[in-house]
């Protein structure tokens, strides 16, 4: 990952982090609007015949209107994964509107999610007469995921999600998440 762009994954994730409970809004029904950050890794699984699976790192933030229903929005690049006799990797970017349904008497919860992402893949590798080939696929297309989550308190919770990103990659994941 290039400098500028670890300076703004930073930063990002930094100015998510400082915001407060003053962000939270009451609706008069008892309920008040969550706003939340969080980070996950996992692994691509690219549409690319001779690619490893490269590990994926992300961070996302989004808000809870309503104990259901909120947006989220997330960034996820991942390493260099082996490509034959060269290396790719792929980055995505999402937003997405959220729904969250909480099982009875326990802190485990189901979440869907459906929006738009776009997802880039670059490659490299050489060939039998040493040059170097690229692959580069770029698609903006209709994303969704489905996962489980497990609320350790009410500020905090940890989630396992698969993504489908369009016709070139899916992601599943591991993460935490911090509400405020």
């Amino acid at each position: 990952m290039k400098t500028l762009q670890k300076t703004l994954l930073a930063l990002a994730a930094g100015s998510l982090l400082s915001m407060g409970a003053q962000a939270a809004v009451s609706y008069g029904n008892g309920y008040t609007g969550q706003p939340y950050v969080g980070v996950k890794v996992g692994q691509f699984d690219l549409d690319v015949n001779g690619a490893d699976k490269p590990t994926a790192y992300g961070v996302y933030g989004g808000y809870n209107f309503d104990p259901n229903f909120g947006i989220e929005a997330e960034y996820v690049g991942s390493d260099d994964a082996d490509y034959y006799n060269g290396d790719i990797d792929a980055k995505s970017y999402g937003a997405y509107g959220t729904y969250r349904y909480q099982f009875p008497n326990t802190a485990l919860y189901a979440k869907g999610k459906l929006g738009v992402a776009k997802t880039e893949i670059e490659g490299n590798y050489l060939v039998e007469d040493s040059n170097r080939k690229t692959i580069s696929k770029d698609d903006t297309s209709l994303a969704g995921g489905v996962g489980l989550g497990y609320s350790v308190n009410p500020n905090f919770s940890v989630e396992a999600e698969y993504d489908k990103l369009g016709s070139d990659a899916d992601l599943m994941t591991v993460g935490a998440q911090l509400k405020f």
